[in-house]
């Protein structure tokens, strides 16, 4: 049904049951909004969405006002200006100015407004706030002083993440967003997710940097650097840079990271390989035992800390196998090189991730050898992207190079790991390999690359059906655990990631990233994966030589560095 409104003096059809914000964005026209967060439900809470509309005293919220037939809606009347720029001045009034030094310069929606609205002079004095940094998190920082109140991190954490580590306390103008009792980041049930920072509109939530530290190492002429970065790095980076969304640019980052000094680079799709062709025996094994809970993925560090904290009966049922990032690292320390006297901390490791969470992975005590971390620095996607302006490289002058060896090669499955649903479908390959001697015929699984929360897939293996699901966003978890408790569910193999789409918008990704990146990227990874003629470890000549040809070592030394148990003593 449809309803004839007036929008700016011009008649508009507007579908019953819309918001007056959604009519506008369907019809064009733009306003302001800071609450506001496609996907979730409105609050109304900011009030820069306001409009005028006939007949009524008050300004009207456009996000929470549903549109009624014969509106005539005013969107950038003197009188919406007016209180749009009100309320930006009333925000300004006790915003920190250190505008220059921080790190969402430029690319602050607050400040961002303040341009728009050609705000040029401080009309409401306010009194400065004065809070405490707050440092304690391995993957973020809190800047409290930065806060404009506006909830979408206490929103995106609860309703989305279900974790809840953020939320309003005090009341009136003293009003904050806070931690359980008000205690340091690294005190709450935060998981590192990121996905706060992802949608803060000024610079409250930032990733927690490295560069004193890197920039050191890779002076450092006694240290063997060695990078390793994410398929998904490689085409978000893209666009950062003004490359076509989408495009697949690692051959230029093997360009500039050799460029920084780095004097290994690798994907890390190759330890994804290493992970998949592990995790195939791991389930052929459980699959002889009769098991009441499936196999829990482990490859998101988000996740694993989330069951700690929320699930700790799930912990001897997840993976024993460690993340692609983290056995990258192990690999590189331990058998980069063999027939080397060079101990591993000769070697300086840096993984580059999308996750954020990756940070607080790297310093877990179950993923250190002989007390050392297997991954020394873990940088984000952001990161990089300030690492290349820091150092005035043009992409766009580089030409193309190759990873090395001996981890420069890596199957589809191995760079689909890091999309949603494609842990599974990579192991679904590897498994059916496993158990069948073939190649799965199936060039894709479908069902597996629909954008939902929660995908399963069924396959029959030599008379035996094995159920397998994929998940991404932690409330989906929830729903799909209730399921499998009450029976209703048998499955073998639970892929979980915890932010919703998966690494593709991880934490640690660009902060002007939207949903509308979603679909170019991962129709990259997907033609990709058309295209590539080694489909499955077992088919990577690198995997199977490494396993077989490694001089001096054997595959259950391997398999010892590659493998670990996660407890809740580690981080309760």
């Amino acid at each position: 049904m449809y309803y004839s409104v007036e929008i700016n003096n011009k008649p508009v059809r507007a579908k019953k049951g819309e918001t007056i914000l959604e009519l506008l964005n369907r019809t064009g026209i733009k306003i302001p909004t800071l609450c506001s967060m496609s996907g979730f439900l409105p609050s109304g809470a900011c009030r820069m969405c306001v409009v005028e509309v006939d007949g009524f005293e008050n300004l009207v919220p456009a996000c929470s006002y549903p549109v009624v037939e014969w509106m005539k809606i005013q969107t950038h009347s003197p009188r919406v200006i007016k209180a749009r720029k009100t309320i930006v001045e009333l925000l300004l009034s006790n915003h920190p100015d250190d505008c220059l030094y921080c790190e969402r310069s430029s690319n602050c929606e607050l400040q961002r407004l303040a341009e728009d609205l050609y705000i040029r002079e401080r009309r409401i004095p306010g009194k400065k706030s004065r809070k405490k940094i707050d440092k304690s998190g391995p993957g973020l920082v809190r800047d409290p002083e930065k806060c404009i109140l506006c909830g979408r991190c206490v929103r995106v954490c609860e309703e989305e993440q279900g974790v809840a580590a953020l939320d309003f306390a005090y009341r009136g103008s003293k009003t904050a967003i806070t931690t359980a009792m008000n205690k340091s980041i690294s005190f709450s049930n935060c998981i590192q997710c990121g996905q706060c920072i992802t949608v803060c509109p000024t610079g409250a939530l930032t990733d927690k940097t490295q560069f004193g530290e890197l920039e050191n190492a890779l002076k450092d002429k006694n240290k063997i650097k060695v990078a390793f970065y994410s398929p998904v790095v490689a085409i978000t980076l893209a666009e950062e840079f003004g490359f076509k969304p989408g495009k697949d640019i690692s051959g230029l980052i093997n360009a500039l990271l050799r460029k920084l000094g780095f004097t290994k680079i690798f994907n890390t799709s190759f330890g994804a390989d290493i992970v998949l062709h592990e995790e195939a025996a791991l389930l052929a094994k459980r699959a002889e035992e009769i098991a009441p809970w499936p196999l829990f993925s482990s490859n998101c560090p988000a996740w694993v800390k989330y069951a700690e904290q929320t699930f700790p009966e799930l912990l001897e049922h997840l993976s024993n196998i460690r993340s692609p990032q983290q056995t990258m690292g192990a690999l590189v320390k331990n058998f980069m090189n063999p027939d080397s006297k060079t101990d591993p901390s000769g070697y300086y490791t840096v993984s580059i991730t999308p996750c954020t969470a990756g940070k607080f992975e790297n310093q877990r005590i179950e993923l250190c050898t002989a007390g050392l971390p297997d991954v020394d620095c873990v940088i984000t996607t952001r990161e990089l992207a300030r690492l290349i302006r820091i150092n005035g490289i043009d992409l766009h002058s580089l030409e193309p190079e190759h990873t090395d060896k001996p981890f420069g090669m890596y199957s589809a499955s191995g760079k689909l790991f890091f999309t949603p649903g494609g842990h599974t479908e990579g192991l679904i390959r590897t498994f059916y390999h496993h158990l069948t001697g073939k190649e799965f015929i199936k060039s894709k699984i479908s069902v597996l690359r629909h954008n939902k929360g929660i995908k399963e897939f069924n396959l029959e293996i030599a008379g035996k059906n094995f159920g397998f699901a994929a998940v991404n966003g932690l409330k989906n978890l929830k729903l799909l655990l209730e399921e499998i408790k009450n029976g209703t569910k048998r499955l073998h193999f639970v892929e979980v990631m915890a932010c919703k789409n998966g690494c593709i918008a991880g934490g640690g990704q660009p902060v002007k990233f939207g949903n509308d990146s979603v679909k170019p990227r991962l129709k990259s990874f997907y033609e990709d994966d058309e295209k590539a003629s080694i489909k499955i470890p077992a088919k990577n000549p690198v995997i199977n030589n490494f396993f077989n040809e490694t001089e001096g070592v054997t595959t259950k030394e391997i398999l010892k560095a590659v493998t670990t148990t996660f407890s809740t003593k580690h981080t309760l």
